[in-house]
């Protein structure tokens, strides 16, 4: 029989993340302002004395958790409360610089009910409140992927914000990259330019800005792979982030662009080599060039930089499981699972790695195979109309569950199960030319099965002996 590697995704980084716009996000290493987004009042506000002193204690309070890096449930709460006082102590109870760093302060916890509640009143105090208008906008970007609706909101913030504003001109590139189409605006002519010209505002803005940065790296790594004839990425399904998939080859990435993203890199790395992304998305250049001793390293300084980094400890493990480092992907799979528990390339993955070590002679066998299938059922209940669960079980059951030592009858049973699982995957993957080529290979394997089950049935007739003629006495 032919033996086939299962299909397996590579998560790349997803940027598009809930962090403040107008700065911070994610504690004193996001690469942004270590002041909440809100900052100060603006000398047009008319703030009363009780405010802002209530106002300057919760903001103190801000920057000193976000120094030592400590926040925690009871952190957030407290000094979103803080800046709740302050909107209480002004007179007619509108106060949008702090409602809005009360909603940043939630966020630091992942608190997003709480924290766009008060974007919300905070926007509906201040209508120009761009920092605001450009979270909500991505709240309701992660909930619906309208990518039209999102650009339009974003480029209002940006508007409103005279072009100041960094993070929201970050995010409108990042969800312009995204679309990738044809629209256009002032100064650019489709989503790719514009996208390229707000990271270069951003940056002019702020050249310390490390999600700026990073997003300009992930720009010229999005364009090598469109340059060399790769699928487009993104979508309502990705919210931003990028796939590599062994599903189907394609072209190598530009080298030539890929350098560039690696400059940006490096640049980046220099100024702050303590932002995790920035290492990740260095990785993802590095395994595209073909440095897979680098990109392993690369993966494994973000996740250690920061462990609740859902794509590096994603990628750490797809590379690890490209050349057989079965335990270590198992291990970040495992970990990758504990932050998002509905993940279907995570349970993908995991079951990958669960089956790839298995030889046959374990004493825990079935175990073993029973806990690659329990990922792949859980795979298949995240999303049951996805093709990759099923690819993935007909192998587990053509190379695994038929060999497991039962009778020829049970033997036949597992190989009519696994063909019956390779016609699903062919029936759900109809018409996505990314699946061609594994496609291809089931029907191969449907033949193996066909050829083995009638070598197994087939009954040899021995000629009856003929009887020994008696010897004449």
């Amino acid at each position: 029989m032919k033996k086939h590697h299962g299909i397996t995704k590579v998560a790349c980084a997803a940027l598009l993340s809930l962090t403040a716009a107008c700065g911070g996000g994610g504690g004193a290493s996001s690469g942004g302002p270590k002041t909440p987004p809100g900052g100060k009042p603006p000398p047009r506000a008319q703030i009363d004395q009780g405010a802002q002193e209530q106002f300057n204690k919760a903001l103190d309070a801000f920057i000193a958790h976000d120094k030592a890096n400590d926040w925690s449930d009871a952190a957030c709460a407290d000094v979103a409360k803080q800046f709740d006082e302050a909107v209480s102590k002004q007179s007619n109870g509108k106060f949008a610089e702090a409602t809005f760093n009360a909603g940043i302060a939630y966020q630091r916890c992942g608190d997003d009910k709480n924290a766009r509640a008060h974007f919300e009143k905070a926007l509906q105090d201040d209508p120009k409140f761009h920092g605001a208008r450009a979270q909500i906008a991505l709240y309701k970007y992660k909930a619906d992927g309208n990518e039209d609706a999102a650009i339009n909101e974003l480029q209002q913030a940006v508007l409103d914000a005279q072009f100041q504003n960094v993070p929201a001109l970050v995010n409108l590139a990042l969800v312009q990259m995204v679309r990738d189409s044809e629209q256009g605006q002032q100064g650019c002519k489709n989503d790719m330019e514009c996208a390229k010209l707000n990271l270069q505002r951003a940056l002019a803005i702020d050249d310390a800005y490390m999600p700026a940065f990073n997003q300009l790296a992930l720009y010229y790594f999005q364009l090598a792979k469109k340059r060399a004839g790769a699928v487009k990425t993104g979508g309502k399904g990705s919210r931003g982030r990028q796939i590599v998939t062994n599903a189907a080859k394609t072209k190598r990435a530009s080298v030539q662009e890929l350098e560039l993203a690696a400059l940006v890199c490096s640049q980046a790395i220099r100024k702050n080599p303590s932002y995790a992304p920035i290492h990740n998305t260095a990785g993802l250049i590095q395994n595209e060039l073909g440095q897979v001793n680098g990109a392993v390293a690369e993966f494994a300084t973000a996740a250690k930089l920061d462990p609740k980094l859902f794509e590096a400890q994603m990628n750490y493990a797809a590379v690890n499981l490209s050349f057989r480092g079965f335990d270590v992907a198992r291990d970040a799979y495992k970990k990758a699972l504990a932050m998002r528990p509905n993940d279907y390339d995570a349970h993908l993955g995991l079951a990958l790695a669960l089956r790839g070590p298995i030889t046959g002679t374990e004493a825990n066998y079935d175990e073993l195979v029973n806990g690659a299938q329990a990922e792949l059922d859980a795979a298949k209940k995240i999303d049951a109309n996805r093709p990759d669960a099923y690819y993935n079980e007909g192998i587990l059951t053509q190379e695994f569950r038929a060999k497991a030592g039962g009778s020829k009858d049970q033997t036949i049973a597992a190989l009519t199960k696994a063909k019956g699982t390779f016609q699903q995957f062919i029936d759900k993957a109809s018409g996505k030319p990314e699946y061609d080529g594994a496609v291809k290979r089931s029907k191969e394997r449907m033949q193996d099965i066909d050829d083995t089950i009638q070598f197994l049935n087939l009954e040899v007739k021995e000629e009856p002996k003929e009887a020994p003629k008696d010897e004449k006495k």
